[in-house]
């Protein structure tokens, strides 16, 4: 795998860019399920401000393989994010500030890997399907005739209760809602 390595010691003052690529094996390695393959290239521009402070704006552009929510085949979700971070020397680590990591003053080298794979596995929303009328055909038939069935047994239910009124069993702890229900 090819190094995600800053060096930051040994950065000069001022602008600085930098080039990576995530494929498979960056992908491969992560514990979510979500993305099976990735090409996504990132653009870093690293300004050293200071001998203690870096700011680093990484541009994401590339695409990622998921899985479909709905029909359960890959997908191809586009992956085009910016993310901004700075960086400083201190004491001890600590990355609860938004947007500001502080990394011992003895590490010379940022491993950036993480922030990279998290910044593009945050582009893929909760919910990823394919674009109406994409997924997989016969996967859609075999919902839709579960779907199909689902609905039968609601309508018969609702036919049954008349007017839709709510079956709450014998559970003593309902009796309250029975009550209410009963008087509209």
């Amino acid at each position: 795998m090819a190094s995600f390595k800053l060096p930051l010691k040994s950065l000069s003052l001022g602008f600085q860019a930098f080039e990576y690529h995530l494929g498979d094996d960056v992908f491969n390695e992560t514990e979510t399920p979500d993305a099976h393959h990735g090409d996504v290239n990132v653009q870093l521009n690293v300004e050293r401000k200071t001998n203690d402070i870096f700011h680093l704006q990484f541009t994401f552009d590339g695409t990622l393989t998921i899985t479909c929510d709905r029909c359960l085949d890959e997908m191809q979700w586009e992956v085009a994010t910016d993310y901004e971070i700075s960086v400083k020397f201190g004491e001890d680590y600590d990355d609860s500030r938004e947007n500001v990591l502080i990394i011992p003053s003895h590490w010379r080298e940022l491993d950036l890997l993480p922030l990279m794979r998290d910044s593009v596995l945050l582009t893929i929303p909760i919910k990823h399907v394919h674009p109406e009328g994409e997924c997989n055909k016969l996967m859609i038939e075999k919902l839709g005739a579960h779907k199909a069935d689902i609905d039968d047994d609601r309508a018969d239910s609702d036919a049954d209760n008349n007017e839709n009124t709510f079956t709450l069993g014998d559970d003593p702890r309902w009796e309250a809602l029975k009550k209410l229900n009963d008087n509209n």
